[in-house]
């Protein structure tokens, strides 16, 4: 017996919604995309839950930055030219100590004097060039950092190795009367009248084996040619106080400075200094020798 069509088709569709009760499957229409034949795609061309794109097809999560071009870094700034801190001409403490590290480098032989002079300009030079810096002759501040750290702190008679330092304040002994004040402390002579200061000079002493006498003296002969007798040695502008001890004039002191020492006298380095203070002292005066 034959069929029905109808029947048949209703049968078919009856047999397949009782599967799908069973299995819990869902139906596709036959002929329609899925997710894995379409690339995540829905048939209107969508994008499926979970891709979903932001305009121009950067993704919906992606910073805004992203998108951005980025900026060039700024370029760092140009490294400041060294700065001038002494040239020549300039004076001060500053100076000093510049000359007393030069010469602890063998670029000055000089002892420091605390103005910048032609032989400071040329050791400068000559240390500049050997560490190819440029040549000016002027301490700027890359040349300064390359000293001091090839260099010590100065001592103070590293800084006054040729005089200068200023003079100690006088002994109770010297404030009256006609006085050379010598102290063995600030290295210095005061010549002074009643008090007062009329001339100060840097004085250098005998080494510890020939040491220059302290207490309080008085002048009792001068001679203004004066030639050692022991040491065969010139001593212009002698003025003796203890024995064959003198305050005088010493080429030695004005050539070497505190590298050398007396037999024992007091040595002036200064000529035109001592030639004027033996013009004044009188026999009698008194000497005052104290640390």
């Amino acid at each position: 017996m034959r069929i029905p069509v109808m029947w048949r088709t209703g049968a078919v569709a009856t047999t397949v919604a009782a599967l799908v009760a069973v299995s819990g499957c869902t139906v596709q229409t036959v002929g329609a995309p899925t997710e894995e034949t379409s690339g995540g795609q829905t048939p209107a061309g969508k994008p499926s839950a979970g891709t979903s794109s932001a305009p121009g097809g950067a993704p919906d999560d992606a910073s805004p930055d992203d998108a951005k071009p980025s900026k060039p870094k700024p370029a760092a700034p140009p490294t400041p030219a060294p700065r001038t801190l002494w040239s020549k001409g300039d004076r001060g403490r500053d100076v000093r100590e510049l000359q007393a590290r030069l010469r602890q480098v063998a670029w000055l032989f000089e002892g420091p004097t605390g103005t910048y002079d032609g032989s400071t300009v040329t050791a400068v030079k000559g240390f500049q060039g050997k560490r190819g810096l440029p040549r000016t002759g002027k301490t700027d501040t890359v040349t300064w950092q390359r000293l001091l750290n090839m260099t010590r702190e100065p001592g103070k008679w590293e800084l006054y190795a040729s005089g200068g330092q200023p003079a100690a304040t006088p002994d109770p002994r010297c404030l009256t009367g006609r006085v050379l004040c010598i102290s063995k402390t600030s290295r210095t002579l005061r010549w002074m009248i009643d008090g007062r200061t009329v001339s100060t000079m840097d004085v250098r002493f005998g080494s510890q084996y020939t040491p220059t006498r302290e207490g309080v003296f008085n002048v009792y002969f001068k001679s203004r040619h004066h030639v050692s007798t022991i040491y065969d040695s010139p001593m212009p502008y002698a003025m003796f106080f203890s024995g064959g001890q003198a305050v005088h004039y010493s080429s030695d002191f004005a050539a070497t400075g505190y590298s050398g020492a007396s037999h024992g006298c007091v040595n002036v380095r200064d000529e035109g200094k001592i030639a004027a203070l033996f013009s004044q002292v009188r026999n009698g005066d008194k000497v005052v020798v104290y640390w």
